[in-house]
Formats: C-alpha cells, structure tokens, sequence
C-alpha cells in the first residue's frame, strides 16, 4: 500500500510525525488510530490493522505523540488530556490533507483518548477501542512504587516496557481526575470494542465497564488469546479483519470501481513484514487476500501458497466457463465444482504433451470435475470438453512471457 510520512503541529506547538497509510485508489473514508501508552505509530498491531484497512480503501494516519516515536516535544510535560489535544489537531491534519475521520481507533490509553476526543471531531462516525481502560486512571499501576515518589518530590523515572520515562505529578493529577464514563454515555457514535480475556494490562472488567457506559450501536469482540500489544501477528490481523468488517455497516462507504486505466487481472502483492513470507494480495479495493508459505517452509500458513492461488484461477475459471455454456444450452446442470491439484513430474511421463518438454521436470495440473444435475452422458462428455476452453487453461498451456521492470524507488523511503 502507498504510504506517505507527514508532520503536523501538536498541543505545544512541537511537531508530531505521522504516517498515512493509502489505498491505491481514491479513499472510501478516512480513518484515525492512537497508539497505546509510551507506544509509537509504528508498533506492529498500529501498522497491521492501518495497512489492512487501507487495502479496502480506508486512508489511515497513525502518528506518534507528543515526545514519543519519531515526535518532537517532552513526554514528561504530556498528559492525558494533551493526548486528546493531540487527536483532536491530528484530525484537523488529516482533514486538511484528505477528509476528517470516520473512524477513530485507539489502543490502550489510546482506546480511552479517542472516546473522550471523539466529541471533538465532528467527522467521526465509529469509535473502535483494543484493550482500552474504562478510565485512564488505570495507567498508574504500571507506575509501581514510583508513584508515590511522583506524588512527594513532584517527578520520578519509570521504567515502562524496558524504557526510562520521566512521568510528573501533573500526568498524574490529570489522569486521577480524567472520568471517562459521561464521555461514553455521550459518545453517540457506533462502537466496537475489543478485549483480551486474559489481558493482564488492562483487565477485561475495563471493557465491560466501557460497554456498559455506551449506547447502542455497541459491540463487543473477544481477542481471545492476545495480549495487551496485541503482538502476536495471527491476533493483529484478526483485530483487522474484525474492524473491517464491522465498519462497513456504520460508514457509507462508496462502491469504488477500479480505474479503467488498470488491465484485467491486474494484482499487486505486498509483504506484511520482511521476518516472514506473508503477502496481502489486492486486486481492487474491494477484492484481497493473503498468500503466504507453510510453517515447515519458514511462513506462518495464513494464506495459500502461489502455487495454491494458480490452481484457484485454473479451478475458479474451469467452473464459470462450463457453467457459461449450460447457461446458453439451457441444460439442467444445477452445481459445479472443480478440484485442481499442482505437482510436477519428470517429462518423461508426461504422455500427454504435445510439444517436446525442455528439461526433466515439468507442471502438472489434475484437475476433477464435479457436475450435479440430470445431465444425460453427451452433454456431461460436452462440458469436460468445455472445460479445457477456459481461458486460465488455455494461457497455461500456451505460451506465456513474463516481462519484469524496476519501478523508481519511493521518494518516501529515501
């Protein structure tokens, strides 16, 4: 997915970097995700569920708050209530550059920062929590024995997720004082909110909490197995996946036709992360899935295999193109199905080929039809004669040339 890195001013003046995660086409809607406490934009859980959403043509900034990531200004002088500051000219950013947000998504203290802005971004239509505090009090337990040295000399070091953080009595003022429960019941925005059992952060009473406070449309997702960072790749991708799913309903998302300059069957496959094999394939913005390996070959078994998703063109092709003709000859087939299996085999067994083979192995498709219906023997010899005039059959049997070009490097990147 395109990706653009912007900047835009925060609550002190002190300039707050930001990622924009693109569709390749023109956005349905916008959307907006906060980070969870001392986290950054780039966490795996912000840039999965961003990257999902922008391959079904939501826009997505995520960015880094005032004096954590890649952001200017000091972390000690923030509090909560300058988090939702933050938010708040974060949307007028994105506003400025494409359109308000529709969504607001929020992870942590993120979760509870984007119920509190939401009143304060009027573009707003859907507010998702993940692991949220029902108030952002809650965060001072991870302070320890620090806290009441806070409380007495007005300042301490913490050490949260391996890192040293100086944390003020007005952080801790501003949270104590923070009640989060009118803002929901107010919240009047659909919500969706998505929790871990056994989340051992913020404990699952949090979500019922927050779920209780909001009025309908609510919802209420478990993430069963994940953790607080929702760090385990297999836990992102089923948060993204939920999200997509259940905003579709509350935003008016326009049927996005893909452009008329990109040629049938025009894909692209981008990586999810360099550690593994795991592709997102998009053919418009309406139409993805994943490819991946299997765990014994180094991926994580998430998608089909290449070589699965040839066999799914040759099968999906096979059974349009047989049941196209029925359809003309009015023949009463009533369902098809297709199987197709890949291998490969030494030439020398290949009795069937009509053209000398270069090499001592070559592709194999088998491939099996299955027709239900009262179809008399001719017409079922017809269709297994239909099938090898499918398209998909005919390229791979043919000819076939592969041109490869290298395309500029993202100026982004640089």
């Amino acid at each position: 997915m395109p990706q653009e890195r912007l900047t835009f001013a925060g609550h002190s003046g002190d300039q707050l970097s930001a990622r924009l995660d693109l569709p390749s086409a023109s956005p349905r809607a916008t959307a907006l995700f906060a980070h969870c406490f001392t986290c950054s934009k780039d966490i795996p859980a912000a840039r999965r569920i961003s990257q999902k959403l922008a391959a079904l043509g939501l826009a997505v900034l995520r960015f880094d708050f005032t004096g954590l990531g890649h952001s200017g200004g000091e972390f000690a002088n923030t509090g909560f209530s300058t988090n939702v500051q933050d938010l708040v000219l974060a949307a007028k950013s994105l506003e400025d550059r494409i359109d308000g947000p529709s969504l607001l998504i929020g992870h942590s203290l993120g979760g509870a920062a984007v119920l509190k802005a939401a009143a304060e971004i009027p573009s707003a239509k859907a507010v998702v929590t993940i692991g949220a505090p029902s108030d952002p009090e809650h965060v001072l337990h991870n302070f320890g024995e620090s806290l009441e040295n806070i409380r007495a000399t007005g300042e301490a070091e913490v050490s949260l997720a391996g890192r040293t953080f100086t944390v003020r009595k007005s952080f801790v003022d501003d949270v104590s004082t923070t009640k989060l429960i009118d803002s929901i019941g107010k919240l009047r925005r659909a919500l969706l909110v998505l929790h871990s059992p056994i989340d051992q952060t913020v404990g699952i009473e949090n979500a019922a909490a927050i779920f209780s406070a909001a009025r309908h449309p609510k919802s209420f997702v478990t993430l069963d197995s994940a953790d607080h960072l929702v760090s385990r790749r297999e836990d992102a991708e089923y948060a993204a996946e939920v999200i997509a799913a259940w905003v579709a309903r509350y935003l008016d998302l326009p049927v996005q036709e893909t452009s008329a300059s990109v040629p049938e069957g025009a894909v692209s496959s981008s990586e999810v992360e360099p550690a593994g094999f795991l592709q997102q394939v998009l053919a418009s913005p309406q139409h993805h899935l994943w490819a991946d390996e299997p765990a014994k070959l180094g991926g994580s078994g998430q998608g089909m295999t290449p070589y699965q998703l040839l066999s799914a063109g040759l099968a999906a092709c096979t059974s349009m193109t047989v049941r196209m003709y029925a359809r003309h000859k009015n023949w009463p087939l009533e369902h098809v199905r297709v199987e197709v299996s890949h291998d490969k085999i030494h030439a020398d067994d290949c009795l069937a080929c009509k053209t000398p083979v270069a090499g001592n192995r070559i592709d194999r498709f088998r491939r099996s039809l299955h027709l239900t219906g009262p179809l008399s023997a001719e017409q079922r010899r017809r269709l297994m004669e239909i099938a090898d005039r499918c398209p998909v059959h005919r390229t791979l049997s043919g000819s076939v040339h592969v041109q490869t070009e290298l395309t500029a490097g993202d100026p982004n990147d640089a």
